[in-house]
């Protein structure tokens, strides 16, 4: 039964990631900004998620 609940969470965060660097890339913030927000999403996925929708760029 685990192997199915880490399927899902993880299938949940991928979701979330892909959902943080569409938003990142659509945003208005400048092309280095971008740069950041979409390495440290991808470098760390699940810590990178949580500062993103803290502290990430707004439309």
């Amino acid at each position: 039964m685990g192997l199915e609940v880490t399927g899902i969470g993880g299938l949940l965060i991928l979701i979330a990631d892909i959902y943080a660097i569409v938003k990142t890339l659509g945003s208005s913030a400048s092309t280095g900004s971008k740069v950041f927000w979409v390495i440290l999403i991808l470098l760390l996925p699940v810590l990178g998620v949580i500062i993103w929708f803290f502290a990430g760029p707004r439309s």
